[in-house]
């Protein structure tokens, strides 16, 4: 017996879709394997840090402002929240000494959000430089030192920058999830964001003052973490605990 199978040019045309459809979803898995390559395993020089292997890192930016740091610190302590990371710039530090002393003396790490709010990919590298060695001696005159993470002040960052934070001592820490607090999409929707994190995530919030709604929704995201059986440490007990995945930039 003989089976003859018949092709109408819509048959084709769904078959050449699926091809189309299979291949790039190869490809996007394939240079999703290339670009988280544990870090120690590369060779080619420093990567940006953005995902753990295991627990969850809560990090929060501080760039500008008085109002939102101090009621996010309380909230933590209110939570009983043991680590966070919080990045400051160095600008802010200066301006806010007693809270950057109260950031270190309740246990939390500190990572240096460079000096001003610079894109580092649209300057010079020398203006690169001067803005992370402004930081360090903002940070230095606070007596915090041993500060050994960086992240770019907008979150852009290039080669250059990942060159110059290894030479200057530094591990540029990004970040694999968003809360997208900074837009202000209400507390449900922050914490929605934040309950899609799993093992291994190093979760970006702020406490600048453009975070208004931050602290009332971090009791919500510890919860949401607590309910996955999620261990909450800093980026750098993440460093020290396991792979990490990097991501390579041009």
């Amino acid at each position: 017996m003989k089976f003859f199978y018949v092709l109408n040019g819509k048959s084709i045309k769904q078959a050449f879709v699926i091809l189309v459809a299979a291949f790039f979803t190869a490809w996007f898995f394939y240079v999703e394997s290339i670009a988280q390559i544990p870090v120690i395993s590369t060779e080619d020089g420093p990567k940006a840090i953005y995902k753990g292997e295991k627990d969850i890192a809560l990090t929060f930016n501080i760039g500008w402002g008085d109002e939102k740091a101090e009621p996010i610190l309380d909230t933590l302590k209110k939570e009983n929240v043991p680590t966070a990371t919080f990045f400051l710039s160095g600008a802010w530090a200066e301006r806010h000494p007693d809270l950057v002393s109260r950031i270190v003396k309740e246990g939390y790490e500190i990572g240096i959000l460079g000096y001003e709010y610079k894109d580092y990919t649209e300057i010079e590298e020398e203006k690169i430089r001067q803005d992370i060695s402004k930081a360090q001696e903002a940070f230095k005159k606070l007596n915090v030192t041993e500060i050994e993470l960086l992240r770019a002040p907008t979150g852009h960052f290039d080669k250059r920058t990942l060159n110059i934070a290894e030479k200057m001592g530094y591990t540029v820490v990004h970040w694999s999830l968003d809360s997208k607090d900074w837009t202000n999409p209400g507390v449900r929707t922050i914490v929605e964001n934040v309950s899609k994190a799993k093992k291994g995530d190093i979760i970006l919030l702020h406490a600048s003052d453009s975070a208004k709604q931050t602290a009332e929704a971090i009791p919500a995201i510890i919860n949401e973490i607590k309910n996955k059986n999620l261990k909450m440490v800093t980026v750098s007990e993440m460093l020290a605990n396991g792979e990490t995945k990097s991501s390579e930039v041009n």
